[in-house]
């Protein structure tokens, strides 16, 4: 996804953009499931965003409101050429493997590193598989620093997103495991489309946004 009214994330920002998903992330259920010992969720939480941020800027398109990074879109376009793809594929497995050495580094019984074995349909998006549909942009992260909210900058992310979607005629997936941000999403169309839960007392709300159909010519 392109965008010129966003401000696109330098690599020297990615520390700022860490720290703002810790904050963003610190209560969200899915890490409090997947790391219910709050002092290794408080230890390895930085940890793991670093490793995903370092994987998604190699593959994904990261955008924030400004240089100040008050808030923090990451999206990857499905439809991006194969050579992309394939440079992903192996970003992806030095992260897991990265992301592995963290979780026994950080509680060697297992018992997280289990979970994430356990709760891996919540931390990949497999059910995009079942839209059979490619010309589509999937929003991965969508946060905005929890004393910058209610300030709107969340709507300035996602209209972009609608945005280019809608000029390029796409599909937007998502995914979202707190039931109040799903009333967020409804605001811009979205719909759920289907809801994971597997091993733990956890849902995972997954929502599409139609293709919008082109408006008739004026006659």
């Amino acid at each position: 996804m392109e965008s010129e009214r966003l401000y696109q994330v330098q690599k020297e920002d990615l520390p700022k953009l860490e720290d703002l998903l810790t904050q963003c992330f610190k209560e969200d259920p899915l890490y409090h499931s997947l790391i219910p010992n709050k002092e290794v969720r408080e230890r390895l939480m930085p940890e793991l965003f670093k490793c995903d941020l370092t994987e998604f800027y190699e593959c994904c398109d990261i955008y924030a409101d400004s240089p100040e990074c008050n808030s923090l879109l990451v999206v990857s376009d499905e439809m991006e050429p194969y050579e992309h793809l394939f440079k992903a594929y192996f970003t992806e497995i030095a992260a897991a493997l990265k992301t592995d050495g963290y979780l026994l580094k950080e509680d060697a019984s297992m018992h997280t590193f289990w979970n994430f074995i356990l709760g891996r349909d919540y931390l990949n998006s497999a059910w995009t598989d079942q839209l059979h549909q490619k010309h589509r942009l999937h929003v991965i992260y969508l946060a905005v620093r929890p004393n910058m909210q209610h300030h709107g900058l969340a709507d300035v992310l996602m209209n972009e997103v609608i945005r280019y979607a809608d000029e390029h005629r796409m599909m937007v997936s998502l995914e979202t495991h707190n039931p109040v941000n799903v009333e967020f999403y409804q605001r811009f169309d979205f719909k759920v489309f289907g809801i994971v839960q597997k091993h733990f007392n956890l849902k995972q709300y997954c929502l599409i946004r139609e293709i919008r159909k082109r408006e008739s010519a004026a006659k």
